[in-house]
């Protein structure tokens, strides 16, 4: 007489794991309901971190540094995926997934308009920068296109991908690590090479010896292109707050001061002061320099130590004393990152027609722009140190 075999137990692990796969699938397929709130809510989100970044550092830092958590659990979910199939346990599927993703693509680059549209300098190459970056945030919730990138054309569907990492990683490192500006565009700039490696292999396959010694090139090549074009990238942590040019300067005050017509025989006499309050996150010190140009030509380069923190901006000047005996014509001060990131530029014009030279009035003028629209002044000011 034989007893009858009695069936395996069921293993409690895989039961748990189908039963959160099918809570997980439920609420991903109620959230798809209310999408379209998921775009201002991010935008919210940002422009919270980018208003509070001095005012409560910590909750700036937190939905910092909850924008990076968001990226890692994005990165992480294939290879969930992939661990889950391998033990015989089902995967999320397809369309879930690809609604995940754009959920996060939404989150970043709503998340960094705020601090992009604030840090542009709108009168260069950095306003194609910031439009092309709002037209990937356009993208983003147009459904109809942003699936059929995912599904047609993946390696652009890629590209955007890593697009978003290098925007999520310029904008937060500042902020949560206070890393400088040029230390995050290497950071933001090799993040971006490392996830650009899926959309490359799609556009090169099938794969062959020829075509991976391609990839290793384009790879490098592609950060070497980002970095040579670092100027028209916006330095998402720092922007112009003030500016001015005026012929004398009260260093105990830091405020400039007199009024000059600017005719060559008046700079030869008295110089001139270039005023700039540079706005930065507290806790980052930056390097910035004052390049002084005549006619696009570098006639003068003048390094600058700021630190964060101030709500009217580090007030920073430099003192040109010597100029060309040919003074004539178009100048600029640009005012950079030691990367050479444009933070802002000063302009004025040289003449011996007193008419038709700048007044130099040493007048604080704000730039274009969000911060010169000063909507920080909604909030409420906590009492500042001189």
């Amino acid at each position: 007489m034989t007893a009858d075999r009695l069936p395996p137990p069921p293993d409690s692990r895989a039961s748990r794991l189908e039963g959160w796969h099918h809570r997980f699938t439920r609420v991903a397929e109620r959230a798809r309901r209310w999408h379209w709130l998921w775009p201002p809510v991010a935008f919210a989100a940002g422009a919270a971190s980018f208003f509070l970044v001095e005012r409560q550092q910590w909750l700036g830092a937190a939905l910092a540094l909850g924008m990076l958590v968001a990226w890692v659990l994005l990165l992480t979910e294939s290879l969930i995926a992939r661990w889950l199939t391998h033990r015989g346990y089902p995967a999320l599927p397809r369309g879930i997934t690809t609604f995940i993703a754009q959920m996060v693509h939404q989150e970043t680059l709503f998340f960094t308009l705020p601090f992009l549209l604030a840090t542009t300098v709108w009168t260069s190459g950095q306003a194609l920068f910031t439009a092309l970056m709002v037209g990937l945030a356009l993208l983003s919730i147009l459904d109809p296109l942003y699936y059929r990138l995912a599904a047609r054309h993946r390696w652009l569907y890629f590209a955007f991908h890593a697009q978003c990492v290098f925007l999520v990683v310029l904008v937060t490192l500042p902020t949560v690590l206070h890393l400088t500006t040029g230390e995050s565009l290497i950071i933001a700039l090799i993040a971006m090479m490392v996830f650009s490696l899926p959309s490359l292999m799609q556009l090169l396959r099938p794969m062959n010896t020829a075509r991976w010694l391609a990839m290793l090139v384009l790879l490098p090549l592609l950060a070497g292109l980002g970095w040579l074009g670092r100027a028209w990238v916006p330095p998402a942590s720092l922007w112009l707050s003030g500016h001015a040019l005026s012929p004398g300067f009260d260093e105990q005050t830091r405020t400039p001061e007199g009024g000059l017509r600017l005719t060559p025989q008046a700079l030869a006499a008295h110089g001139l002061y270039a005023y700039t309050a540079i706005h930065a996150p507290r806790g980052l010190e930056e390097k910035v320099v004052h390049e002084w140009r005549h006619e696009g030509r570098l006639i003068d380069r003048i390094p600058l130590q700021i630190q964060g923190g101030r709500e009217a901006g580090y007030r920073a000047w430099t003192h040109k004393r010597h100029f060309p005996e040919e003074a004539s014509g178009r100048w600029r001060v640009d005012v950079m990152t030691a990367s050479g990131q444009r933070i802002g530029v000063l302009r004025f014009r040289v003449s011996d027609t007193p008419e038709q030279a700048t007044l130099a009035d040493g007048r604080i003028r704000l730039p274009v722009g969000l911060p010169g629209l000063d909507l920080r002044r909604l909030i409420a000011r906590p009492a500042e140190a001189p």
